[in-house]
């Protein structure tokens, strides 16, 4: 896995980096030289979980067998502490490699904090492993027989064992209560000051929070205010690039065309929308678009965002991914401008009547030819409609 995600890594900063100035070498970028070390670090972790294995195994035949039940425990909680942090870094390392056809990519800096996390875990299991080697091969002990001393006249592990206020395993009869199932016994074991300090920490953490969020006299925006802030930012934006890309048309905003741009539109209807409304919009499987009735609304709104979203559930797909939206304005004004023109062999009338507006839909400045705007008052008689 690890290997797989280096390759893509390395390919992807391939992509991105500039093209290297002739002469200047070899260069790869921050992101390739982590995924190598994380690469490299897995790969020690590995060796150093078979050496752990064969020391366990070592520990064991040179201990009685009273204490192989012990053994059993700590081989269990070592298995447990070990496995979670290699689960952490190939969760990790497989994150990245699902990432790696997504836009995650993109941003390069989160994929830089991606890479320190796994290398970071990695680093903590090889501290783990080395530290549980040494306890099973005796290295600690012989040292604290022959009088070996670390920093300030003690030895790491006393150190660690002092900072988390641990009994040395001689020593666990004092904390024993008498409970014991499967080889497993409760210990009167304190919490260790990291936990300790910890929980203390998130209690600082709340009591900071609710007054920034809630209590203070300018509190900070919640994820409420936060996500509307980010939805109007991005209609900013949206509404920028749409008017950039000149096709900022939609269903509020569109005007009737004509000429030209209804041409246009009759070319795109008969060449997508005819095995279904017919060449002359008479209908077929789909209804009838010359006539006074409408499923989905008759203004040219209405047809322009039916267009736009479809009907899936009646076999009518969106062409928002097909079409641009001055396209679908297009087909929109040519089916307002068949409206009336009963071609031989109508489909029956479906839905409500639509009566248009009084005002005639505005038709686009600047076109010499006007298209057809307005509907006739929609009779009683659905037959009549024709």
């Amino acid at each position: 896995m690890s290997l797989l995600t280096f390759a893509v890594h390395a390919q992807g900063a391939a992509k991105a980096a500039p093209a290297t100035p002739p002469g200047s070498g070899f260069v790869m970028d921050i992101n390739t030289v982590l995924a190598i070390v994380a690469v490299l670090l897995l790969v020690v972790v590995a060796v150093l979980g078979i050496t752990l294995k064969s020391a366990m195994e070592l520990y064991k035949n040179n201990n009685v067998k009273e204490k192989k039940a012990d053994i059993g425990s700590i081989a269990r909680v070592i298995s447990m502490v070990v496995g979670f942090v290699l689960l952490s870094v190939f969760t990790a390392n497989a994150q990245t490699t699902n990432a790696a056809t997504d836009a995650v990519f993109s941003n390069s800096n989160l994929l830089r904090y991606l890479l320190i996390f796994i290398i970071f875990m990695e680093l903590v299991a090889i501290f783990a492993i080395i530290k549980w080697i040494r306890f099973f091969t005796g290295i600690e002990e012989f040292q604290t027989s022959k009088g070996h001393k670390g920093i300030m006249g003690l030895s790491f592990s006393n150190w660690w064992r002092r900072f988390n206020k641990i009994k040395p395993i001689k020593d666990e009869a004092e904390i024993d209560m008498g409970h014991s199932y499967d080889g497993i016994r409760e210990l009167d074991n304190v919490l260790p000051p990291w936990f300790t300090w910890t929980f203390v920490g998130t209690i600082i953490f709340g009591l900071v929070y609710l007054w920034r969020f809630h209590a203070s006299a300018n509190p900070a925006p919640d994820q409420y205010q936060e996500y509307a802030h980010s939805v109007a930012q991005a209609k900013i934006k949206l509404d920028a690039y749409l008017a950039s890309k000149g096709d900022a048309v939609d269903e509020t905003n569109v005007v009737m065309l004509g000429g030209s741009e209804i041409e246009a539109g009759q070319k795109l209807y008969t060449a997508n929308c005819v095995a279904c409304h017919g060449g002359k919009g008479e209908g077929g499987v789909g209804p009838n678009l010359t006539d006074d009735y409408w499923i989905h609304g008759g203004s040219l709104g209405d047809i322009f965002k039916t267009i736009k979203v479809g009907v899936v559930e009646k076999g009518m797909q969106s062409w928002k991914d097909v079409f641009s939206a001055t396209q679908i304005a297009q087909i929109s004004s040519y089916i307002k401008s068949v409206h009336g023109t009963n071609p031989p062999g109508g489909k029956a009338p479906q839905g409500d009547a639509y009566k248009e507006d009084a005002a005639a839909p505005q038709t686009q400045a600047g076109d010499s030819t006007q298209a057809v705007t307005s509907a006739a008052p929609p009779t009683t008689d659905p037959a009549a409609a024709k």
